[in-house]
């Protein structure tokens, strides 16, 4: 069995990375040039209670978490939120690398605004084959941002670090999200070809008779089927339709029961059982929140 290492703490990760001490403890930039050579945790498991976010640039390798493995190319960012196990594997790493690694305790974040809303950051939840993929100018742009965060902890601290950093750190994030926006944007053909597959898959399930056997699919169980991570397949759906996985499940759902309503004789609760409902009164909620009407009353005046 892999061995098993818990990184609690950035003065940690520096020791198990062969670092010298940090000099921020909540917050550091490192270099992938800096590492030692050879560095190889194969066999080796870790959990984390740090945000990592890391620039991909003259490293040869993978990287493992949640059920993904992936092979990077330069240019790549990937995210990782406190309680991930990622997998250990050796790597090269160029002495002329570029690549970074920015590490965040949470306790740096945790009583401002930033740390409120980093649930709306969904992309520290994607697959790591689910990666951010950056132009030269989108890596400059991220890089210039780090540096500045870099150079806030390794000065003299003052009353004014603690929120320069942060709100640099915020900065990183947002235009993380504008990157992934033009990444949906860029594969929008490609994100069609999801957003169909989604669609036939909720029909299959339906069709199937499993709603009425294990209820409403789940968007874990959609994003299982296809292949993605429930944030980033519901982020996809959205870029590509205005509408989350869960919002398109349950649309999916008020359409079908409209057809029941209308075309069978069989009782409200009958069609909300066989919808998935295990209560009728949940499945009248949806139907009215959806269409503003009751299925007693959708079915009379229609």
């Amino acid at each position: 069995m892999d061995e098993i290492v818990h990184i609690a703490s950035i003065e940690k990760i520096h020791k198990t990375m062969g670092l010298p001490k940090p000099k921020h403890p909540l917050v550091s930039l490192v270099y992938m040039r800096d590492f030692p050579p050879n560095l190889d945790f194969e066999g080796v498991r870790f959990t984390s209670d740090l945000y990592m976010i890391s620039l991909k640039d003259g490293v040869e390798g993978s990287i493992q978490y949640g059920k993904s493995s992936y092979d990077f190319s330069d240019g790549t960012m990937v995210f990782m939120k406190p309680q991930q196990v990622i997998h250990g594997t050796s790597e090269n790493i160029c002495a002329n690398s570029k690549g970074w690694m920015l590490l965040v305790h949470p306790d740096l974040i945790r009583k401002s605004e930033l740390g409120r809303s980093m649930s709306q950051y969904t992309y520290f939840d994607y697959e790591v084959n689910e990666a951010l993929h950056l132009s030269e100018e989108e890596q400059m742009m991220v890089s210039d941002l780090v540096q500045k965060i870099e150079l806030e902890y390794q000065q003299n601290i003052d009353q004014h670090s603690q929120k320069l950093i942060i709100s640099n750190l915020e900065l990183l994030l947002n235009y993380c999200t504008r990157y992934y926006d033009r990444q949906f944007y860029v594969r929008t053909n490609l994100n069609q070809d999801h957003v169909s597959q989604f669609e036939t898959l909720l029909k299959a399930y339906f069709n199937s008779g499993k709603a009425a056997e294990f209820g409403i699919p789940s968007v874990k169980y959609c994003g299982e089927e296809l292949h993605m991570s429930p944030n980033y397949l519901s982020d996809l759906l959205k870029k590509e339709t205005g509408k989350s996985a869960k919002d398109h499940i349950h649309t999916y759902v008020v359409n079908r029961a409209k057809n029941n309503l209308l075309g069978t004789t069989d009782s409200i609760s009958e069609i909300a059982y066989d919808l998935g409902f295990e209560y009728p009164q949940h499945f009248s909620k949806l139907f009215k929140s959806k269409t503003g009407m009751s299925p007693a009353q959708y079915r009379t005046q229609n």
